[in-house]
Formats: C-alpha cells, sequence, structure tokens
C-alpha cells in the first residue's frame, strides 16, 4: 500500500520541482526593487534557519559530526551563495526575470559532463542527442529579448557565475551529502549562506530595507516555497535519480519562468519561443527514458 502514495510523490515531484524553482526569479524581481540583492538574501536566510531551528528542534535528528558540517558548508556555499547571489545581483542589474534563468539553463549540458566524468554516471548517447537538443530548445524561448541591451556586463557574468554554482552544488551535494540528514544538513548550509550573505551585504551595501507589503510577500514566497520546498525537493530528487536526470529538469525553468513573466510583466513570447518550450518538454522526456 506505501508503494502508491510513493510512486505518486516520485511522478509528480519534477513537475512540482520545475514549477516551484521557476517562481524563484519572479520573487526575487518583485522583491528587488525595496532591498539591495545581498541584504534581501540575507534577510532570507535569517529567516530560513529560524524555521530550521525549530524543526530540528521539534524532530531532534542526529546531530552532524564534523566532516558533515564541513560538507554540508561548501555545498551550501555553492547551491545558496553563488547560485542565489548570482541570480539576484544580476536581476538587481537589470537582466529581466526571464533572461536570468537561461544561463542556469544550460546546466544540464555542463552537470552531464561533469557526472559522466568524474562521478561514474553512464550518459547514454540518446541522453545527449535530448540534452543538445534541450540547449536549441532553451535558446529558441528565450531568443527574442529587447530588454538584453539594458544589463550590465557585470549582470550576465553574475549569471554565469551563478550557472557555476547551482551545478557544482548540486553534483557536490550528491557527491558527499546524500547520507546526510536534511533538516541538519540543510541547516548548516543555510547557516553558512546567510553568515557570508551578511559579510557580503555588510562591505558592499547601504542594508536598507523598504518594507513594504510586496517585499514581505516576496521574502516570505522565496523563504517559504523556495528555500525549504523547492531546495528540498531538489535534494530529495538528487537522491534518487541520476545527476544528469534531474539536471535535465532544468531545461524546463526557463520556459516556465518566461510564462510567468509574461503573464505578470507582460513579457511576451512569440513563435520561435513557443516552439522552445515544446523542444524543452522532448529533451526532458528523452534525457529521463528508462
Amino acid at each position: 500500500m506505501s508503494q502508491v502514495p510513493d510512486n505518486l510523490v516520485a511522478r509528480l515531484a519534477p513537475a512540482t520541482f520545475v514549477l516551484l524553482w521557476s517562481t524563484g526569479f519572479i520573487g526575487a524581481k518583485y522583491g528587488l526593487p525595496y532591498a539591495e540583492p545581498l541584504t534581501f538574501l540575507t534577510l532570507r536566510m535569517l529567516f530560513v534557519v529560524a524555521l530550521f531551528l525549530v524543526i530540528v528542534a521539534m524532530v531532534r535528528p542526529r546531530r552532524l559530526t564534523g566532516p558533515e558540517w564541513a560538507h554540508s558548508a561548501v555545498a551550501g556555499s555553492l547551491v545558496h551563495v553563488t547560485y542565489l547571489g548570482g541570480v539576484f545581483v544580476a536581476i538587481s542589474l537589470g537582466v529581466p526575470a526571464g533572461i536570468s534563468a537561461l544561463i542556469p539553463g544550460l546546466q544540464p549540458i555542463l552537470t552531464a559532463t561533469i557526472a559522466n566524468r568524474f562521478l561514474g554516471e553512464r550518459v547514454t548517447p540518446l541522453q545527449w542527442f535530448g540534452l543538445c537538443i534541450g540547449l536549441v530548445g532553451v535558446a529558441l524561448v528565450l531568443q527574442d529579448r529587447h530588454v538584453m541591451s539594458g544589463a550590465s556586463i557585470a549582470g550576465w557574468v553574475a549569471t554565469f557565475v551563478s550557472l557555476l554554482g547551482i551545478t557544482l552544488g548540486s553534483l557536490y551535494h550528491k557527491r558527499f551529502c546524500s547520507a546526510i540528514d536534511w533538516r541538519t544538513g540543510n541547516l548548516a548550509q543555510y547557516i553558512t549562506a546567510g553568515v557570508l550573505f551578511g559579510l557580503g551585504a555588510l562591505l558592499f551595501e547601504t542594508r536598507t530595507v523598504n518594507w513594504q507589503p510586496q517585499f514581505i510577500l516576496a521574502l516570505a514566497w522565496t523563504v517559504i516555497v523556495m528555500s525549504v520546498a523547492a531546495v528540498g525537493l531538489m535534494y530529495w530528487l538528487i537522491r534518487r535519480v541520476p545527476a544528469t536526470q534531474v539536471a535535465s529538469l532544468f531545461y524546463l525553468v526557463p520556459t516556465v519562468t518566461a510564462l510567468m513573466a509574461f503573464a505578470l510583466f507582460n513579457e511576451r513570447l512569440d513563435m520561435l519561443a513557443i516552439l522552445g518550450t515544446v523542444v524543452c518538454a522532448v529533451a526532458v522526456v528523452i534525457v529521463n527514458r528508462r
């Protein structure tokens, strides 16, 4: 009987992850007019740490060993500081929400290459074909963007930093953190991220926050939905399926983000972009074929 809900969760998890992860770019765009990026992320980490402290106090999972703390700190620095910091800085420097999802959307190719060489995961020719198709789909989705000219060079550099962060962070987590309890492991990751974001905000920002309802809603959404639900679901997937298959889901993130940006910010899609959404979906099916 227990296999039925487990199978249902396994089937729903990928689509749910893509949907939740895509909202992170929208939340960043809504919240950044009211706080600088590192200040926003520092507040986000403070609330997430408080939430996980309550969870750990209630459940009392096994404590982390010294090496587990170190591995969790590295994973947190890559997934949260490098990836999230890159995305938020990019959006604050004029990179649109949809475009900020494009560069990290190239993660599947980079992940497959590293996983194939260093993790011993075999990537089949059919999967390589699907990854290449997905790359084409991502390019089609966001190929017609006049607003791209409004972003600074530093913004585009930040998007590539975010790509490296999420790729290396997810692979590092799979290699060294899969056996760590998710509650204490995530707590260690978020403590590390909060300290680093706080230092960055102290050194480079004014730390001024305009506590408007829109900012509070964006902050609450990124804390509960992104840092708890979406990140937890990503790590759940990483523990159970090959890294290449998890990474292939990121091909759908720019598509879903672009659709949300169209609905919320009137960023329109042309026919080639619509074709790209179909191509991305086909690519994910090919990569995840058994």
